[in-house]
C-alpha cells in the first residue's frame, strides 16, 4: 500500500495513475526493460510500474492544448 501512495503523490490523478500502470504494465509484458531493479525475478510488473513512478522514473505527459493540425483544419 505504500507503493502506491508513493505513486499517487507523484501522479495524484488517479485516472492517469491506472493508465500509466496500465500501459506500463502491458510494455513490461511485451518485453520492455523495467527502469528499476527488480526486487526478485518474480516481482508483479504491476508493483515494478508502481515502483517505477514512485521514484520518478517514468512520467506522463498532458496535452491541454490544441495540436497545429488541428487547428489547421478548423479554419
Amino acid at each position: 500500500m505504500d507503493l502506491l501512495n508513493r505513486a499517487k503523490e507523484r501522479v495524484p490523478c488517479i485516472p492517469v495513475l491506472i493508465n500509466m500502470v496500465s500501459k506500463r504494465v502491458r510494455q513490461l509484458n511485451s518485453g520492455f526493460r523495467p527502469l528499476v531493479k527488480p526486487l526478485d525475478p518474480n516481482e508483479d510488473r504491476m508493483e515494478i510500474a508502481l515502483r517505477e513512478i514512485a521514484e520518478g522514473k517514468l512520467t506522463a505527459e498532458i496535452d491541454f492544448g490544441t495540436s497545429e493540425e488541428e487547428e489547421e483544419n478548423a479554419g
